[in-house]
């Protein structure tokens, strides 16, 4: 066995530290919360354990682990749901977060970060998924909306009307999307696309990517922080 191979576990711990220190600074009480559910869940199931196997060392030995093993769990959820927002109130309202939050989502999604954006900062994501194509955008709301018209219009122009070219905004005002509820908000959208025509879509839209200028997420702090939470909670 070579000597390299610790290295994914020492990866894994780092990760695990910078994402409690992130977490910490947004929730002084982290430790003590995820203390609180290890408890309780471990002691509930542990508790369960022993009254339902009634045999002496053998139900004292699997108290122990399953105490062990469901608080631990039940703190790592915790801690994953927590870490999660940590990192949104991290860089929400930074441009390119929306891009971020968009790269958590699962199999059976396209995203493509920035594929338009203004001299302001105003930017707009594209996502492909079921409910069809979605144009995320973030920045202004006034420049925002024409910025969305316009691609909404470009897009259209390859797709026909046949295929759903939907607009979301990420912000907090009034119809908006904050950044915490925009994944969910896509997984809730109605379906309208099988796999094989949301295929068909992305190979299409290739013709237009390729005549856009190069466009490269703009200035400003880069959200490290989402990027450990998701790789922490993915394992």
């Amino acid at each position: 066995m070579s000597a390299g191979n610790p290295a994914p576990a020492t990866g894994r711990i780092a990760q695990m530290r910078q994402a409690y220190r992130i977490t910490k600074a947004s929730d002084p009480n982290i430790g003590l919360i995820l203390l609180l559910w290890f408890l309780v869940v471990g002691g509930l199931m542990a508790t369960a354990s022993i009254l339902f196997i009634s045999n002496g060392v053998l139900s004292i030995v699997l108290a122990v682990v399953f105490g062990l093993l469901s608080g631990t769990l039940a703190a790592l959820i915790v801690f994953g749901r927590r870490a999660e927002r940590a990192a949104y109130a991290q860089v929400e309202g930074q441009p390119g977060a929306a891009a971020s939050a968009l790269q958590m989502l699962r199999r059976g999604w396209n995203v493509k970060p920035v594929v338009a954006f203004t001299k302001n900062q105003d930017i707009v994501h594209r996502v492909i998924g079921k409910p069809g194509v979605v144009l995320v955008g973030e920045g202004n709301s006034n420049r925002v909306k024409s910025l969305l018209a316009s691609e909404r219009r470009k897009h259209q122009r390859i797709l026909g009307d046949e295929v759903p070219v939907l607009e979301v905004v990420v912000g907090r005002e009034e119809g908006q999307i904050p950044l915490p509820k925009l994944n969910r908000h896509l997984q809730k959208m109605k379906k309208n696309l099988k796999p094989a025509e949301q295929t068909s879509i992305i190979n299409k839209l290739k013709a237009l990517d390729a005549m856009r200028p190069a466009a490269p997420m703009p200035r400003g702090p880069v959200p490290t922080s989402m990027k450990a939470a998701r790789k922490m909670m993915r394992g």
